[in-house]
């Protein structure tokens, strides 16, 4: 548990977060690992995590009808994916991808909206962080779909 303290510590996303929080939040953490290939997470299902990406590479992907899937954003080391176990009805609204082999930090959403629900404080830090992640996506997003079809007449 201490080398994920110290990982967390060490993150920009939870710079100047209270000593007691980043104690809060790391009994939620695990190391886990991702083969090239392989889904972190799927459009649709439920969506009880986050993840901080230590090492490779992961494609966020939009699925569009009569196309192939379009990739909106790629992460990779010390990027945040994943805002949606923070939101009801808490499913992904995307799918994502390792695009290598990936290790990350897992962090569980469940075990944190109980925490947050405990403490008020820790919630809102965490919304307040994660609604910059959720405009970098979105803005990702939006500009992905102006390249696709914005060329059309």
């Amino acid at each position: 548990m201490e080398d994920l303290k110290r990982i967390l510590v060490e993150h920009p996303f939870f710079k100047d977060l209270h000593q007691e929080y980043l104690e809060l939040i790391v009994g939620c953490a695990s190391n886990v690992r991702f083969d090239a290939g392989q889904k972190l997470f799927t459009e649709g299902t439920e969506a009880n995590e986050f993840y901080l990406i230590r090492v490779g590479k992961v494609a966020i992907e939009l699925k569009v009808p009569g196309q192939r899937e379009i990739i909106i954003q790629t992460l990779q080391e010390g990027d945040i994916i994943g805002w949606s176990w923070l939101m009801p009805p808490y499913v992904w609204h995307f799918d994502a991808r390792a695009v290598e082999l990936t290790r990350a930090i897992a962090l569980d959403g469940k075990c944190l909206r109980t925490k947050c629900e405990l403490d008020k404080n820790l919630g809102y830090e965490l919304l307040k962080r994660f609604s910059s992640v959720m405009v970098q996506q979105f803005e990702a997003t939006r500009l992905q779909l102006l390249d696709v079809y914005g060329n059309r007449s």
